[in-house]
C-alpha cells in the first residue's frame, strides 16, 4: 500500500442491535473513502472487554486489548460515532480507550498509539441535539490522548426518522456534513504527510 493513502479505524460506541450510531458510522467511513482513505470499520462487540481495573491487567491483558492496540499501532487515525448517555460519552468508548491506552505487549506506551493522530466524531440521537454533549466529552479524552480532533463534527438528531439503515441517512444536508467529517481528517493526514 502507497504510504500516501490514510488508514483509519472506525467504530461506533454501541453495541446495540440496530443502533443509529452503528448506522451512522457507515456514512462517516463512507465520507472518509470517498476522500481517498483506507477504513478498517470494527464492531467493538467483536472486541468484548470487562471494566478495566488493574487486578485484571495483572493477572493477564485480555487478548481483545492486543488486538485493538494492534489496530491502532497501524491506523493514522480513528472515526467514532457515539451516543450520549446521561450528557456524556457511554461507558464502552471509554473503557475502550481506556485499555488501548495501557502499556503494549512490547512494553510500549498504549497512550503513545494515538499521539500526533487525527480523529473525526460524530453522534446520533433520538432526542433533538443528536448527542452533541457525548462529542464534547469524547473530544476532551481524545485530545487528552495526543490525537488531533478535527473541529468539524455532527450531531444527528431525531435519528430515528433519518437513519433508517446502516449506512443510509436521509437528510442530505447532514450527509454531507458527515461525509465532510471524514474528508477532513483525510485532509489533514495528507497535509501532514503523516501516513503508516
Amino acid at each position: 500500500m502507497s504510504a500516501s493513502v490514510p488508514r483509519l479505524l472506525a467504530f461506533a460506541g454501541s453495541l446495540r442491535q440496530g443502533s443509529f450510531n452503528r448506522r451512522l458510522i457507515h456514512v462517516l467511513a463512507e465520507g472518509a473513502r470517498n476522500a481517498g482513505a483506507e477504513v478498517t470499520l470494527v464492531e467493538l462487540r467483536d472486541y468484548p472487554l470487562p471494566v478495566y481495573y488493574g487486578d485484571i491487567e495483572a493477572a493477564g491483558m485480555p487478548e481483545a486489548v492486543r488486538q485493538l492496540q494492534r489496530l491502532m499501532g497501524e491506523h493514522d487515525g480513528l472515526l467514532i460515532s457515539t451516543p450520549e448517555y446521561n450528557g456524556s460519552m457511554p461507558a464502552l468508548v471509554k473503557n475502550t480507550l481506556d485499555w488501548i491506552s495501557r502499556p503494549t505487549a512490547e512494553g510500549g506506551s498504549g497512550v503513545g498509539l494515538f499521539q500526533d493522530k487525527v480523529a473525526g466524531i460524530v453522534s446520533a440521537s433520538p432526542g433533538p441535539l443528536g448527542g452533541l454533549r457525548s462529542l464534547l466529552v469524547l473530544r476532551d479524552a481524545l485530545a487528552k490522548l495526543g490525537l488531533l480532533v478535527v473541529p468539524q463534527q455532527v450531531a444527528v438528531g431525531q435519528a430515528s426518522d433519518k437513519l433508517p439503515d446502516y449506512g443510509v441517512l436521509a437528510d442530505d444536508r447532514q450527509k454531507t456534513q458527515v461525509h465532510g467529517v471524514g474528508a477532513a481528517v483525510v485532509r489533514h493526514l495528507t497535509r501532514a504527510g503523516a501516513t503508516t
